[in-house]
């Protein structure tokens, strides 16, 4: 099965929120971060592809769509083998985007003496992903902005062609069915993974097994 979206925002713009509308449209199941951080076999193929040995029909084999990372960073090339695809960039002021990655994700992936044994593999693999890829190596916040914004500019690019929506979570279903040709559900849209939700998604994944 080819992916039908592509998500090419980063962590902490609402992903799970559009995870969880995508499959509400009927494009799921939706990967995710989620789906990655308690699996080995994903984890494992997700450190293939950042080592440069990707598989991304059996990364997504049974999935209809991606968001989040590790997808996001590597969007452009995970579009390339599924050329069919729409590209969606769930999008928040860079501004308010950093203080929110820089209190979440940022100080997880840095904090190498704080990473469970257990969950080594996934915490190098996202350090991969995150630092290596999507931030060109960057860890100050000048250069951090500086690929956030260079990856909005790339998803513009692909609008007027009809293959990109930005799109904020707080738009609701609106823009976002309008880009897939879907009918407005009759509900709110999803609102999910609050801070607190984050650390305790991660906790849950990445903890050790109690002795």
């Amino acid at each position: 099965m080819a992916l039908q979206i592509i998500g090419a925002g980063f962590g902490r713009t609402g992903t799970y929120s559009l995870k969880a509308a995508l499959e509400r449209l009927g494009y799921g199941p939706c990967h995710h971060m989620s789906e990655v951080i308690g699996d080995p076999s994903q984890i494992r193929l997700w450190s293939g592809v950042a080592d440069g040995r990707p598989d991304y029909d059996l990364i997504f084999s049974g999935f209809r769509a991606a968001v989040d990372f590790p997808v996001s960073a590597y969007w452009r090339d995970v579009l390339v083998a599924n050329p069919g695809a729409k590209v969606i960039l769930s999008q928040r002021d860079a501004e308010d985007w950093y203080t929110s990655f820089s209190q979440t994700i940022l100080p997880l992936v840095l904090d190498r003496e704080a990473w469970p044994a257990k969950a080594r593999p996934w915490f190098e693999m996202i350090e991969k992903v995150i630092i290596g890829k999507a931030l060109e190596g960057r860890t100050d916040r000048e250069g951090i902005l500086a690929a956030y914004r260079a990856n909005e500019a790339a998803v513009r690019e692909l609008v007027p062609q009809g293959r990109g929506l930005v799109f904020s979570v707080r738009d609701g279903w609106e823009p976002l069915c309008r880009f897939l040709g879907a009918e407005v559900p009759g509900e709110p849209f999803p609102r999910t993974n609050a801070r607190a939700d984050f650390f305790a998604s991660v906790k849950s994944g990445t903890e050790e097994p109690a002795t």
